[in-house]
């Protein structure tokens, strides 16, 4: 078990507790830990700890993790801060950043980038699924000096009518002009996880960054 300041989590151990396999999971917009609880079970990766996180802010019976509608930046940057503390903790708490990966979707996906490319130590990896980036400009601008380093995966919908296919991928070639090494896959499927064809695509690159 492991304590989260500032932020509700389900911890999900894997079978060999002795392991430092960290998987942090983010989930999206009005969305909650409870609807990932299949995510270990479909990763099938031995060895790995999950850490479903709920976003700070309630929506609907769910979570946010920035005002989609309203001053967003405030929002990102609040969550930010969140879970860079709890990056920091847990490697005090025995879970190397290296060991560590960051997965999120959609307002996760955003968070995952957004976190990722800013923390000062190199993580295993960062998946984003089916979301994009706030502030690329500024994003760019505040890479940590470990950002070239970091792995990202981003997977995205053809059909996906919430987040335009064409602006991700417009983002993603912009992340590659500034340095960063982007796996992208894209699948013909609307806002959602495009079953065991794209958790395939996610389970070999999480496996890769251990």
């Amino acid at each position: 078990m492991v304590t989260t300041p500032g932020l509700e989590s389900v911890w999900i151990p894997a079978s060999n507790l002795n392991s430092k396999r960290l998987l942090i999971a983010l989930h999206g917009l009005g969305d909650s830990v409870e609807g990932y609880r299949w995510l270990p079970e479909a990763l099938r990766l031995e060895g790995l700890h999950v850490l479903l996180v709920n976003a700070p802010d309630e929506y609907y019976g769910g979570f946010s993790w920035y005002d989609l509608y309203g001053d967003a930046d405030a929002g990102v940057r609040r969550s930010r801060g969140l879970l860079m503390g709890l990056l920091d903790s847990l490697v005090t708490q025995g879970f190397p950043s290296d060991q560590t990966t960051l997965f999120g979707f959609s307002q996760g996906c955003l968070m995952t980038i957004d976190v990722g490319l800013r923390y000062a130590n190199r993580l295993a990896g960062l998946v984003g699924v089916s979301g994009y980036v706030h502030d690329l400009n500024g994003l760019v601008r505040e890479f940590s000096p470990v950002a070239s380093q970091q792995r990202l995966l981003m997977t995205h919908g053809l059909q996906d009518p919430l987040i335009p296919f064409a602006k991700v991928r417009r983002q993603m070639e912009g992340l590659r002009e500034a340095g960063i090494a982007v796996e992208w896959h894209e699948f013909d499927k609307v806002h959602t996880i495009a079953g065991e064809n794209e958790m395939a695509v996610i389970r070999e690159f999480v496996a890769r960054g251990f």
